[in-house]
């Protein structure tokens, strides 16, 4: 299974860069896209990172699961974004794993992906009437083909949910053993 996994300036650098580096300890390959203008960007707290693609570079068949990680871009772009949105209903629609955390899950209730699931976002965002259960206690939750996680915090619990659904169970706890979690 391969991933796409989007950054933009501001993302959160833990739920972005962590779980990437959790998925590729675990052999799941990932791309990174950027809705920036250039390849370049520059995360919440100023690392200056360089991604695979830019948005117009990437064909959404070439991949079977897409991770939206937080931070504060979300809150800055969600009115306007049309290609988070709009890879987020393509992967709905084409019945892939979407997987989100932190004020990431946003993208999915504005599309209306949390309708009638069970999930958990960063406190506070709950708030946006996304008509599904939300679960404020958990820290990364499963629900059908949606992952979300509540904050940088759950991080790994995050990517533990992508890798036991890619993997399984024993698969998500080797990794989770080998980084002494």
């Amino acid at each position: 299974m391969k991933g796409l996994l989007i950054l933009s300036d501001f993302c959160e650098d833990t739920e972005a860069l962590s779980t990437r580096a959790l998925l590729k300890r675990a052999q799941i390959e990932v791309d990174t896209v950027t809705i920036n203008p250039s390849k370049t960007i520059t995360t919440a707290y100023g690392l200056t990172v360089l991604v695979d693609y830019h948005q117009d570079e990437i064909e959404f068949e070439d991949y079977d699961f897409l991770v939206v990680p937080g931070g504060k871009y979300v809150a800055q772009i969600i009115d306007h974004d049309t290609f988070i949105k709009s890879t987020v209903k393509a992967f709905e629609r084409n019945q892939k794993l979407i997987c989100a955390i932190c004020a990431g899950p946003r993208f999915l209730g504005v599309m209306g992906i949390l309708k009638n699931k069970h999930y958990t976002i960063f406190p506070g965002n709950q708030n946006d009437a996304f008509e599904g259960v939300y679960h404020p206690e958990s820290k990364a939750l499963t629900d059908g083909l949606v992952i979300t996680a509540r904050g940088a915090g759950a991080t790994l619990d995050f990517a533990y949910e992508i890798i036991r659904y890619i993997q399984g169970e024993e698969a998500a706890k080797k990794i989770l053993q080998n980084i002494q979690y």
